[in-house]
């Protein structure tokens, strides 16, 4: 069974980290420190499967990667790890590239929406990688557990390389997953990351955050 590094120590790493250690993955958890307390307390409560270290450390140990950092400081962190641990791996971004400098709702940043998307970003910083952006459009929960939404809902997924998407396709389908659609290439993720505005416009309206979205055909 593959190795799972994931970056980010916020309730969307936690929550995909724990779900992928019930299903049998060694999991690590990457941060900007080795010693970060929420990713030492998750590891005491995941058992002898969870570690944790720096992000590099996770891409280091992952034979794939769940980014699960925040849209604001994707592109640095990236940075930080850059492409040696990377190159021919898997990486499935979760990331939305929201601003909250103003509140709530937060909105799109300009430079990532509509002709370019943060998933589009990653790939060119790390083009040895494998980017497939997925489970961007739905809660952590819901992530994990499909039917937590009420129903069986779509998911998407973009990305260049076709072996990747082959992979990320497998793990949709361990979180429950039934109906899955691959969009094309990367540059598909400008429209799924544009859907975040509506879900949380949906959230603010019906105070539900176990939503899904229904591609009916």
């Amino acid at each position: 069974m593959k190795k799972i590094g994931i970056f980010g120590t916020g309730s969307v790493g936690k929550t995909i980290g724990a779900k992928l250690i019930q299903l049998g993955y060694e999991v690590k958890m990457g941060s900007r420190t080795s010693n970060n307390e929420k990713a030492a307390d998750w590891v005491k409560a995941n058992g002898p499967k969870a570690s944790a270290g720096t992000f590099e450390d996770a891409a280091q140990f992952g034979d794939i990667i769940f980014n699960c950092t925040k849209g604001e400081i994707t592109l640095e962190v990236f940075k930080m790890v850059g492409s040696n641990h990377l190159k021919g791996k898997t990486v499935i971004d979760i990331s939305n590239p929201l601003d909250f400098s103003n509140g709530m709702p937060p909105f799109l940043t300009p430079q990532y929406t509509n002709t370019n998307s943060l998933g589009e970003e990653i790939q060119k910083l790390v083009p040895e990688a494998n980017i497939v952006k997925s489970l961007n459009i739905v809660n952590c929960e819901v992530m994990v557990s499909a039917t937590k939404s009420g129903g069986d809902p779509t998911m998407f997924m973009s990305g260049n390389n076709a072996d990747a998407k082959a992979e990320v396709n497998e793990l949709l389908k361990q979180f429950g997953w039934k109906d899955i659609i691959d969009l094309g290439d990367i540059t598909t993720a400008r429209g799924t990351e544009m859907m975040l505005p509506i879900w949380l416009r949906i959230y603010m309206a019906t105070g539900n955050g176990y939503i899904g979205f229904k591609i009916v055909r």
